[in-house]
């Protein structure tokens, strides 16, 4: 059989351009089954109704009324959920209209006669699942492995005071059921037939049951033993930690101890409070490059400290590459890149395992000694032309006939937008990444190994979403402006008016040092007209924030809700992403080369459009100095609240920056690593020493 798949995107989502989404289908349907005989038709239904989420009543009406259209014009089958869906005769006639206006775009003022409608079911309950008890039956001791491998809570107070008072001693309960349960969480999680997600949920169980024994067993819990204590931490700089705080969580569950130190922290109280704890490993986390450089200074002062314990690396701009050149030479015991939660547990359990630790260093030493010989500073030079050839090679306009858009509309906005306003503009697909399941959204719900749990976890996160709009948790703050700008070399002007008399800021690039076949060496000054040309250009520049999370967060983290907690975070950076795509499209408009309503929020996601929004301390430029500029002449931290640490990581992290080119033929591109002479030319552009550079541009050194 051939089955095609259209798109069933979101219909009321109070964007217009979204409102012929549901005919799309139907009249898809119809032309395959007209011109393509034997075809059969499917599709994912609940996308249809995403815009009215919390709401069952709508949802299953509207999952209803268009099955029943869809299956006229030819549908064969659909991806729906059972439980979320009505009879379609048995769906109230108002509704019934009021829905089919929607679906079917029968007048422009459908969506908002729906949303008004629906007010009356917010709360009401559709379709109830048959929640199957049965498993309550069982021994106390199965009762406690069965939540802990569900995830639920409901009755795990009720289950561990019947288990304390049978077993005699709190402590017996935690060594005795609750970790075998943990146990088969851990196994399963390695085998992969648990996931991320599903780990976290569990954890969530267990440490309410161990809160709950808490005060019967002071005592007892000086003598208990864990598996061994890991110290982690976010190093000095950098704000980020889902990451590191999920690794934390899945060791937890495996009976290791973990002390988690938080954000921000400087060596000297890592190794003190390494040696008070008496950690047997200490793990390292980090999400932005400066991060790099205090890793390998914590590498350092361990060594100078005579420290024998593992050092593990981890986050997002890590690599077993950079552990091994960069780090690891750095300090006389094992040093580990631990890639994702999933790999923790195996890399700690074998570090202090007596009889595998031995092996698994000698393993992890070879590994690295080969990577040094592959990808060190002799293997990168062979790639890289000197700064004159990739100057000679560069991207070149015909700034002649080029057109160069001028804005037509305001130049400069504060923006406080409502979370909901921003939301439409969220691609879910790194959201799940965060949590270990890998596919793109919202395909990914068909997928035969993630789909199950990735719908979950989609359900908890927009049900935390929807309490942070109704809450008003979070708070949205931005800014940005446009600037007259020039190029001259590889620099960047802006000025101070469209006179272009006096220049305000010079914002240095870099440019792609490595032999090229029959392509450009960019560098971002190039998509912006140079100074000789005579042609007056353009720059934008951006600040976004998420406010909230970090407190959000904190309260669930004190009523033992990891799981809720780090939801929360990882929404707040999509939402932070999700506001900067808004803001590059309002801005796109008032600049003048994009119309309200062009494009659709799949074409923002896949960057359809003209133009590219850079940040320093990324690819294109991985200088993280350059983002002070950028918050100088937005005044951003006055306006947004938002700051730049030492290491110029952005607090609150659910923040992003960076610079608007609106050249039609901009791209973004990696710079990859850069050669002595274009450091010594960049240092001496920027007034600064060679010191300095070789600080902010470590990992992309070639010497």
């Amino acid at each position: 059989d051939i089955i095609f798949d259209p798109n069933i995107l979101t219909v009321a989502t109070g964007m217009e351009e979204h409102n012929h989404y549901a005919v799309d289908f139907i009249r898809a349907t119809r032309w395959i089954k007209e011109n393509l005989p034997g075809a059969k038709v499917s599709g994912g239904v609940s996308n249809i109704s995403f815009g009215f989420r919390g709401n069952n009543v709508v949802r299953e009406a509207m999952h209803a009324a268009f099955l029943y259209h869809a299956i006229d014009a030819g549908m064969d089958m659909g991806i729906v959920n059972a439980g979320m869906l009505e009879v379609y005769e048995e769906i109230p006639k108002d509704l019934l209209i009021k829905v089919e206006d929607v679906l079917l775009n029968r007048n422009s003022e459908a969506t908002e006669s729906l949303i008004q409608f629906a007010e009356q079911f917010k709360g009401a309950k559709g379709k109830q699942k048959v929640t199957d008890l049965s498993w309550r039956d069982s021994s106390v001791e199965e009762r406690l492995k069965y939540s802990l491998l569900k995830g639920i809570t409901e009755f795990i107070e009720a289950d561990t005071e019947e288990a304390r008072i049978g077993y005699g001693k709190p402590i017996r309960v935690i060594e005795g059921p609750m970790m075998d349960g943990m146990q088969i969480v851990g196994d399963l999680f390695g085998e992969g037939k648990m996931f991320l997600p599903q780990v976290v949920k569990s954890a969530r169980v267990m440490k309410k049951a161990v809160a709950y024994l808490e005060p019967f067993m002071e005592e007892e819990k000086k003598s208990a033993k864990s598996a061994g204590k890991i110290l982690m931490a976010t190093v000095k700089g950098d704000v980020h930690d889902i990451g590191k705080n999920i690794v934390g969580v899945v060791l937890a569950c495996n009976n290791f101890e973990v002390i988690d130190m938080g954000v921000m922290m400087p060596s000297e109280k890592i190794l003190n409070k390494a040696k008070e704890v008496g950690a047997d490993i200490i793990g390292l986390s980090g999400l932005i490059t400066p991060s790099l450089d205090e890793m390998m200074k914590v590498a350092e002062e361990m060594k100078r400290q005579d420290f024998q314990v593992p050092l593990l690396i981890g986050g997002a701009t890590t690599s077993a590459a950079h552990t091994a050149i960069k780090i690891a030479p750095n300090y006389a015991g094992p040093v580990i890149h631990v890639l994702d939660a999933s790999r923790s547990v195996p890399v700690v359990t074998a570090l202090l395992g007596k009889d595998s630790r031995h092996d698994f260093v000698v393993k992890n030493k070879n590994m690295q000694d080969e990577m040094r010989e592959k990808y060190g500073p002799e293997k990168k030079n062979k790639k890289i032309i000197s700064l004159e050839k990739a100057r000679q090679n560069s991207f070149v306009s015909d700034w002649e006939s080029l057109e160069i858009t001028e804005p037509s509309g305001k130049t400069r906005e504060e923006s406080f937008p409502l979370i909901k306003d921003i939301t439409p503009y969220i691609d879910w697909s790194p959201f799940f990444h965060a949590w270990e399941l890998r596919g793109r959204h919202p395909s990914i719900f068909d997928d035969p190994k993630f789909g199950d749990e990735a719908k979950k976890l989609y359900e908890d996160a927009q049900s935390i979403l929807q309490k942070i709009i109704e809450d008003e948790a979070f708070k949205a703050c931005g800014v940005w402006e446009i600037f007259p700008a020039n190029s001259t070399g590889d620099d960047i002007e802006i000025y101070t008016d469209r006179s272009r008399q006096k220049v305000r800021k010079i914002f240095h690039t870099l440019r792609q040092q490595f032999s090229k076949d029959k392509k450009p060496n960019y560098a971002l000054a190039d998509f912006i007209a140079p100074k000789d040309s005579s042609r007056e250009d353009f720059l934008g520049a951006f600040v976004v924030s998420i406010h909230g999370a970090d407190e959000l967060a904190s309260t669930y983290e004190k009523s033992g809700d990891d799981y809720s907690a780090i939801m929360t975070k990882a929404i707040a950076d999509r939402l932070a992403e999700a506001f900067a795509e808004k803001m590059h499209s309002e801005v796109r408009q008032e600049w003048g080369y994009e119309c309200p309503g062009e494009l659709t929020n799949e074409d923002f996601i896949r960057e359809r459009y003209r133009g590219i929004r850079p940040a320093p301390g990324y690819p294109a430029q991985p200088d993280h100095s350059e983002k002070d500029k950028l918050f100088q002449i937005l005044n951003a931290e006055k306006i947004t609240g938002t700051f730049l640490t030492e290491s110029m990581a952005m607090s609150p992290g659910s923040s992003v920056s960076g610079l608007y080119f609106s050249h039609p033929e901009s791209r973004y591109f990696g710079v990859g690593n850069i050669a002595k002479d274009q450091v010594e030319d960049y240092a001496n552009r920027k007034g600064v020493s060679l010191s300095v550079v070789d600080k902010w541009l470590g990992p992309w050194l070639s010497y």
